[in-house]
């Protein structure tokens, strides 16, 4: 799945693409410069472990935006990692990563997706399609 979408304004072009290759330079650049604190590491064991992951380039190929799927081998597949460039931000492309990431689970054959919720995003989650639930958790670490 490779998709090339218009952004509101003069965002855009941005391209979608399910599982592209991913090098971890360009996903910890993604990442530093979205998430304060973030320490560069391999990104491998997690793709490797991975239902799927979406990612999206602007016009010029650089990432600006990425998903992870986990999920349970069954039923359930978990949204992970939801990042999008802060240049980028505000334009959509957030809720299309996510949306493309719903396709990929149900695709394969997955009936829930699951997401942490965070009460600041409700907004965006309730933009990509999840409702709220009472779910339970359990810090291991």
């Amino acid at each position: 799945m490779t998709t090339t979408f218009e952004g509101p304004g003069d965002a855009g072009p941005f391209t979608l693409a399910l599982r592209p290759p991913l090098s971890d330079a360009e996903l910890n650049d993604l990442f530093t410069a979205s998430w304060p604190g973030h320490r560069p590491g391999s990104f491998a064991p997690v793709l490797e472990r991975s239902l799927a992951w979406v990612a999206a380039r602007g016009g010029d190929g650089r990432l600006v935006g990425y998903v992870n799927v986990a999920w349970d081998g069954g039923a359930h597949a978990f949204v992970l990692d939801t990042t999008v460039h802060p240049e980028a931000r505000r334009k959509g492309l957030g809720v299309r990563l996510v949306r493309a990431a719903a396709d990929a689970a149900r695709a394969a054959g997955a009936d829930w997706l699951h997401v942490d919720h965070e009460p600041h995003l409700e907004s965006f989650y309730a933009a990509c399609g999840f409702r709220p639930t009472a779910a339970g958790v359990m810090r291991l670490g």
